[in-house]
């Protein structure tokens, strides 16, 4: 179905629209047994309105690429929206996350500032990171935001300590750590699933296998299966359809409520599909090769994750196509607003690096 709204009123979604709804399993009355199947009616129109905000971000940043008008490359998350919006449902501000150079969708659904992302993107002082971080480098602690990572698996041992971190305050702390199928051969994937099971640490390991490693098939680099990985190591393991954001939010549930109640780690492989290229303009790096093919292409956006819970809610009769549609244009204005607010706003100050280096390093 349809997904562009009419014209947007002004204003923007409404802050609690888009904000994480954190631990929903439990607010929703969680059985003895486990997470329900499905979330509540008003938390799968919340996940459907955060899911369309990350897409229309990225649309715009993509358009905003082509046009030219980005200081500096970006790595787009569109077709994967389902997997960070699943598992940052259940994660509260005091919850923590590592992520990758992928990592504006993991940034929103974790609750992120859309102004302050692209303002980042856009290397404007008003950015999350004052506009010293770029796009691969968003974070915002007070969200429980360790972190975009321009190193392939480079999250991993960030979650470790963050993990042993929330493991001795007591609190029932949880930390997700966002990696692609690619990182799953870096070797820090494997010392860091040892010490989070030895140590039964709070961590959720979700891999998001998007099929590609860069320009590489996962096939032609990954042997074997990325679950086996874990369960070597004693971890449970389970692979869902990342593209099925409520097959999604059910395994992140139960991950999350393992390691919340001191069961130690899981690891959920979420299988899906970057629709877009590894970086944008890549093109101009592959000088007209292919890595894969139109039809591919099509296949997977057939299988859209958003176009698919729209299409849920409509025939389970929990939203009617015009509010859905309402819901569109206020993600557009919020969106169209962020982006005035990033234009706008002052550029970075290069001195900064300077004045926050330690006095004994600086030149």
């Amino acid at each position: 179905m349809a997904l562009a709204g009419s014209a947007p009123p002004a204003g923007g979604v409404p802050a609690e629209s888009l904000e994480p709804a954190g631990r929903v399993a439990a607010d929703a009355g969680e059985p003895a047994d486990g997470v329900p199947a499905e979330p509540p009616p008003g938390e799968l129109r919340r996940l459907y309105r955060l899911m369309l905000l990350i897409r229309r971000v990225e649309e715009r940043l993509a358009a905003d690429s082509a046009a030219g008008l980005l200081p500096g490359g970006v790595h787009l998350y569109i077709g994967e929206e389902a997997v960070a919006s699943g598992i940052c449902a259940h994660l509260g501000d005091d919850d923590r996350i590592t992520s990758t150079h992928r990592g504006h969708g993991h940034f929103l659904a974790k609750g992120g500032d859309p102004k302050a992302m692209l303002a980042e993107i856009w290397g404007k002082a008003t950015g999350i990171c004052r506009g010293m971080g770029g796009s691969m480098h968003v974070a915002d602690l007070s969200k429980g935001i360790l972190g975009a990572n321009g190193i392939v698996g480079g999250g991993l041992a960030i979650a470790a300590g963050a993990a042993f971190a929330a493991q001795l305050d007591g609190k029932g702390r949880v930390v997700a750590a966002f990696f692609g199928d690619g990182a799953a051969n870096q070797g820090v994937l494997m010392e860091t699933l040892n010490v989070a099971a030895l140590w039964q640490l709070p961590l959720v390991f979700v891999c998001e296998h998007n099929q590609f490693s860069e320009f590489t098939p996962s096939a032609q680099v990954t042997a074997g299966e990325i679950p086996a990985r874990a369960t070597a190591f004693g971890i449970p393991a389970v692979t869902v359809d990342g593209n099925d954001v409520v097959a999604v939010w059910r395994a992140g549930g139960e991950a999350v409520r393992r390691a919340r109640n001191g069961g130690g780690p899981s690891f959920v492989e979420a299988r899906t599909y970057r629709v877009h290229g590894h970086l944008e303009a890549e093109a101009l790096l592959l000088g007209g090769g292919r890595y894969r093919d139109d039809a591919e292409i099509d296949a997977w956006r057939r299988r859209d994750p958003v176009e698919a819970l729209a299409a849920r809610l409509v025939s389970s009769g929990r939203a009617r196509p015009e509010e859905l549609g309402e819901d569109a244009a206020l993600v557009l204005a919020t969106v169209r607003e962020a982006a005035e607010f990033a234009h706008a706003s002052p550029p970075a100050d290069p001195g900064l690096a300077r004045r926050l280096m330690p006095a004994g390093l600086r030149p």
